[in-house]
């Protein structure tokens, strides 16, 4: 088993929009994405949501992860997933910083290459299991909303036939921090942007299904 840090999850995504200052267009893009994932589950009543960017290691990753939390957290029926345009792996500093907010990883599929994680949180009555894969990989359940989180990937994937609707939500690859000693504050700034804008995006699910 990984260790984990004792950093409430919780505390973290609650605490994640008040530290993150968002554009007004940025909001604008983050309410679209909201009002179409919202009319879709009140046509469907449950959505799938896959995260994509192109080596699948670390922005979509954390994409999933918190939009996972942000379902229980929320209480809504809306199911999480990521992929890339290539398979490479999770992460190691993707995995860290997920943990240093109180994420549990347990290895399900130990590979030097691609390992396979059962990702769960305190109170998580359910895991998802993370690992490295293609966009339309069979794990990741269709039809789902696209939302892509890298420029490559937007560049790469123009055209995804199965998406009920495609976005183009970039964030700062914390790749290029690898190795230096801004490596831990990059990654965990990162981290609590996605989750701000995750936590905005279901924040708004919820009140317009209410």
């Amino acid at each position: 088993m990984l260790k984990t840090a004792p950093i409430s999850t919780e505390n973290f995504f609650k605490q994640s929009l008040k530290k993150v200052k968002l554009s007004e267009d940025r909001k604008q893009l983050l309410n679209t994405i909201s009002e179409k994932v919202a009319a879709a589950y009140t046509k469907h009543g449950i959505v799938n949501l896959n995260f994509i960017c192109t080596h699948n290691s670390r922005r979509s990753q954390l994409g999933q992860v918190w939009a996972f939390y942000a379902a229980h957290f929320f209480n809504l029926h809306i199911n999480s997933f990521s992929g890339g345009t290539e398979v490479t792996a999770f992460y190691r500093n993707t995995v860290k910083t997920l943990q240093k907010v109180g994420f549990d990883f347990q290895l399900a599929d130990f590979s030097h290459q691609n390992p396979k994680y059962l990702i769960s949180f305190k109170g998580s009555k359910k895991t998802i299991l993370g690992f490295s894969k293609r966009f339309d990989n069979i794990e990741n359940c269709t039809p789902f909303i696209a939302i892509t989180t890298c420029n490559n990937a937007d560049k790469n994937c123009p055209f995804i036939p199965t998406a009920l609707e495609r976005f183009h939500l970039p964030f700062e690859d914390p790749k290029t921090s690898d190795g230096t000693s801004e490596q831990t504050a990059t990654y965990l700034k990162t981290n609590l942007q996605i989750a701000a804008e995750v936590y905005f995006i279901f924040d708004k699910i919820k009140k317009l299904l209410a």
